[in-house]
């Protein structure tokens, strides 16, 4: 049986869908399985709240209408609330703030990453993020490259086709943990203006399943699995929320 909108004591299933290619957040291993730190967290959920998971994965590009098509019921896929999604989906408290930030080629030998240290760079990142929100409206003298997939920014980077690439720090520390030499960390980290952190997203007319799921992760953080599930993939703090972007490059 399928979870229903309340998701009542008597369902079984709670279907949860993800995108499979944000490493170290939720990735498709070798034998097609869905992995990551997204996957780990909505297991504990589904654990919390006596329900089984059933996982999807789906395009980015479409996650949110997918969500909003019924073809799965909860979102964990680490997408950061906006004041423009909340128009379309309902979330729930942020679970980790996904701090951006800039890597680049080190033989640029950049010091900082500002509007005026990047123009004329070429900056990549994956269409449909918060990214590009920020490099459209702090960033117009620089490039910008889209991509479907975050890995294919990475592929273009280490091909020196890309001279910057902007996203989650945590997956691009990822990226640069699995032997990848050719960039490094500059600049700051920061959050987009307007977002809260990354949350777990229902759709608008589920708001008995959103206090299911807030008091489930309320409940996974007072009792140490959350932390334990952190530890696994990141050895810092991933919920100390960083400086917004308009005080960065604004003053």
């Amino acid at each position: 049986m399928t979870a229903s909108l309340a998701l009542p004591a008597a369902a079984e299933t709670l279907r949860i869908g993800t995108e499979g290619a944000y490493a170290p957040f939720n990735f498709v291993t070798e034998d097609g399985s869905l992995k990551g730190f997204d996957v780990d967290i909505g297991n504990a959920l589904c654990a919390q709240m006596q329900v089984e998971c059933e996982w999807s994965a789906h395009e980015w590009g479409g996650i949110i209408p997918a969500l909003n098509a019924k073809k799965f019921d909860v979102m964990v896929a680490s997408m950061a609330i906006t004041e423009k999604r909340q128009e379309k989906v309902r979330f729930s408290s942020p679970y980790y703030f996904n701090a951006m930030r800039f890597a680049a080629l080190k033989e640029l030998e950049l010091d900082t990453a500002t509007p005026a240290s990047l123009e004329g760079m070429v900056i990549g990142t994956q269409s449909g993020s918060v990214a590009v929100t920020v490099l459209q409206e702090y960033f117009p003298e620089s490039e910008i490259k889209l991509y479907p997939k975050l890995g294919e920014a990475f592929l273009d980077m280490e091909s020196g086709r890309l001279d910057l690439v902007l996203e989650s720090k945590f997956s691009i520390g990822d990226w640069m943990a699995k032997g990848t030499d050719c960039c490094a960390f500059v600049g700051e980290d920061f959050l987009m203006d307007g977002t809260i952190g990354a949350g777990i997203a229902m759709r608008l007319e589920d708001e008995n399943l959103q206090t299911r799921i807030d008091d489930a992760l309320a409940a996974i953080i007072a009792n140490g699995t959350y932390d334990d599930i952190r530890a696994k993939y990141f050895e810092f703090d991933i919920r100390s929320q960083p400086r917004i972007v308009s005080d960065l490059f604004k003053g």
